[in-house]
């Protein structure tokens, strides 16, 4: 279970992603919550049911029950917001930007966490979903709180370490079915 369990399911030709993810959880920038929310929010926004089951375990016993909901909270709000935002800045006509969005976000009010924390997981989140928009928005909102580009960048570190261990897996069970 956990992370050696993820470690010793991926495949020999991917030596690389078991460094990855030691070198992400071995000397991490981030506080404990914002590690294990970076860490949830993506493995669910990984889609990879294996990442999940095997880090969500983990990330509850080290986040209180607040930030393990917001965690999950930015999860599903970022997968609205990501698609709604990314439509909207490839779309050539302008004009979309004035309309209102329509769409309900009452999370971000108020998150049950710190602020700060939040807009991480929210910006981890976006790098999976490749939102241009969003990931400036909140790298924006983190800058103006006091963090460190550095620290900002271990959360998409994160996401994309998480990200492709999902892929990997999720690859390696369906080539072991067919093979």
């Amino acid at each position: 279970m956990s992370l050696d369990s993820l470690k010793s399911r991926l495949p020999h030709y991917a030596p690389d992603l078991r460094r990855n993810l030691d070198a992400v959880f071995g000397r991490p920038r981030l506080s404990a919550q914002q590690l294990w929310g970076t860490v949830l929010a993506t493995a669910i926004a990984s889609r990879s049911p294996v990442v999940l089951r095997e880090l969500a375990p983990e990330a509850r016993a080290n986040l209180s029950p607040q930030a393990y909901t917001a965690a999950k909270s930015a999860a599903a709000v970022m997968a609205v917001n990501n698609v709604f935002h990314r439509t909207r800045h490839l779309l050539s006509d302008p004009g979309y930007g004035d309309l209102r969005t329509g769409l309900r976000m009452n999370v971000l009010g108020d998150p049950g966490v710190a602020r700060v924390d939040f807009e991480l997981w929210s910006l981890a989140v976006s790098a999976i979903n490749a939102c241009g928009a969003c990931l400036d928005a909140h790298e924006r909102v983190l800058r103006k709180a006091g963090m460190d580009r550095e620290t900002v960048q271990e959360a998409f570190r994160i996401a994309s370490v998480i990200q492709a261990v999902g892929v990997t897996l999720d690859a390696e069970a369906v080539l072991t079915e067919i093979e």
